[in-house]
């Protein structure tokens, strides 16, 4: 219900509501992308067993979000423009 009214609301405001899956958000480097329950050890910390990059756990778990939720809106948007295309050419 929560996601519901979210996206009722922001349609009134002109905004896009995209949800994202929550799976390995928080286990993934949003600097390299590799993936492993060992990165985050603890609650707040998240260090990159590959790469070494540390930051913390949920601002780097918010970067994946937002990295997915833009990709997700770029190929909506592509899929709007290719339709647009061939009814153009039809």
């Amino acid at each position: 219900m929560f996601f519901k009214q979210l996206e009722y609301k922001l349609k009134l405001k002109g905004g896009i509501f995209v949800q994202i899956p929550a799976k390995n958000t928080s286990r993934a480097c949003h600097v390299c992308g590799y993936v492993d329950k060992e990165n985050r050890k603890t609650q707040a910390e998240f260090k990159c067993i590959h790469c070494g990059h540390t930051e913390n756990a949920d601002v780097n778990a918010a970067k994946n979000i937002r990295r997915a939720g833009l990709a997700q809106i770029a190929r909506q948007v592509n899929c709007n423009s290719s339709q647009q295309r061939e009814a153009i050419e039809a």
